[in-house]
C-alpha cells in the first residue's frame, strides 16, 4: 500500500464520522421538532409512516448528513462546490412537497408553508451568523430570519389558544422549545458558510 492510498483511507474515517454524527443529530432534531408540532395541534395531532418518517425524520437525516459532510470538508480545507451544502435545510421544504397533491394543498391551504419557513430560517440565519459575505446581506438575512424565528416561537398561543399562551408555564415551554430548536438549526446551517480550516 502506498502513502497516498493510506492517507486517503485515513481521511475517509473522520469524514464518515462527521456524516454519521450529522445524521444522528438531524434525526434527533427532526424528532424533537415533531414534538413541538404535537404541542401546537394537541390531541388532533396524528402520526402516520409517510407524514412522520418520510416528510419529517428522513429530511432531518438528510440535512444532518449533508451538514456533517460540510463540516468534514470545512475542516479539511474545503472542496470545489462544497458551499452548496448550505442548502441542506431545504430538505425540510422539499420532502413534504413530494407527496401527491402537496403543491395544490400548499397553494390552497398553506399546509407545508411552515416547512419552507423553517428551512429558510436555517439557511438565512446560518448565513447571517457565519461572519462571511457582505455585511449588509448578513444583516438583511439576520433580520428576516430573526423575525421569522420569533414569530414561530410565539406562534403556539395563536394556534393552541389559551392552553399555550406564553405567560403560562406550558406555553412558555413550547415557545422555548421552538426557539431553541430553530437556533440549533441556524448554528448547524452556518457550517457551510464558515471559513475553511487549513
Amino acid at each position: 500500500m502506498d502513502d497516498n492510498s493510506a492517507m486517503e483511507r485515513s481521511a475517509l474515517v473522520p469524514r464518515a464520522s462527521f456524516i454519521v454524527i450529522g445524521t444522528i443529530c438531524g434525526i434527533a432534531w427532526a424528532a424533537g421538532f415533531r414534538a413541538y408540532m404535537v404541542e401546537l395541534v394537541g390531541i388532533a395531532s396524528r402520526f402516520d409512516w409517510v407524514g412522520t418518517f418520510a416528510t419529517i425524520l428522513l429530511p432531518g437525516a438528510v440535512a444532518g448528513a449533508l451538514l456533517g459532510w460540510a463540516e468534514s470538508l470545512r475542516r479539511s480545507g474545503g472542496a470545489r462546490g462544497w458551499r452548496w451544502l448550505a442548502l441542506a435545510p431545504l430538505a425540510f421544504a422539499v420532502a413534504p412537497l413530494l407527496r401527491p397533491g402537496a403543491a395544490v394543498e400548499l397553494v390552497t391551504t398553506g399546509i407545508g408553508g411552515a416547512a419552507i419557513g423553517v428551512a429558510l430560517i436555517g439557511v438565512g440565519g446560518g448565513y447571517a451568523i457565519s461572519g462571511r459575505g457582505r455585511l449588509w446581506g448578513r444583516i438583511v438575512a439576520g433580520v428576516l430570519s430573526g423575525a421569522s424565528l420569533a414569530a414561530i416561537a410565539l406562534m403556539p398561543a395563536a394556534i393552541g389558544g389559551a392552553r399555550l399562551i406564553v405567560t403560562e408555564p406550558r406555553g412558555a415551554w413550547v415557545s422555548v422549545l421552538a426557539g431553541s430548536f430553530l437556533l440549533v438549526l441556524v448554528l448547524a446551517s452556518s457550517i457551510p458558510f464558515r471559513p475553511v480550516l487549513r
